[in-house]
């Protein structure tokens, strides 16, 4: 099966590799980290966030177990006003629905995508494929290199 983010990565000459799972498995990071057998940490989340005054919407990627501090992701995105997007809204942006969403490949140019500093030293993260039931497990560089993603510290507070 090749879906956009595989195209995405090929066309890149980036290496990954594919895994599936049942697509019965419940929603959520640490369930789809459980059924593939690799740490919680490793299973990234892709959340859609948004600027409330100006409607742009961010990529922010975050390890299955991570959540981020609130005012690390404003000073990230440079904006106080910012919200989780609606689903429509993602879909609408993304072109996918939540739970779904890949790392890279469905970005337009200028997008911007955040990941948490912490995720780099990972041997290796699971991204979703853009289909529930399929997964690409990717080093943190080359999810970097194919996000275009910036390397923010989102979890750890700043004494």
């Amino acid at each position: 099966m090749n879906l956009p983010a595989h195209l995405h990565l090929d066309k890149l000459d980036i290496p990954y590799e594919v895994k599936s799972f049942p697509p019965d498995t419940e929603k959520g990071a640490a369930n789809v980290a459980a059924v593939l057998g690799f740490p919680e940490r490793q299973a990234v989340k892709t959340l859609i966030f948004q600027v409330v005054d100006t409607g742009e919407c961010v990529l922010v990627m975050l390890g299955g177990d991570q959540n981020a501090i609130s005012g690390n992701l404003k000073k990230a995105i440079g904006s106080r006003n910012i919200q989780m997007a609606p689903p429509e809204r993602v879909k609408e942006v993304t072109g996918y629905i939540i739970g779904s969403i890949p790392a890279f490949g469905w970005q337009p140019e200028g997008f911007r995508s955040f990941l948490e500093a912490t995720l780099m030293n990972e041997p290796i993260l699971g991204t979703g494929a853009g289909q529930w039931g399929e997964e690409i497990m990717i080093t943190p560089e080359n999810l970097v290199k194919a996000s275009g993603a910036n390397i923010v510290n989102l979890t750890v507070k700043n004494s």
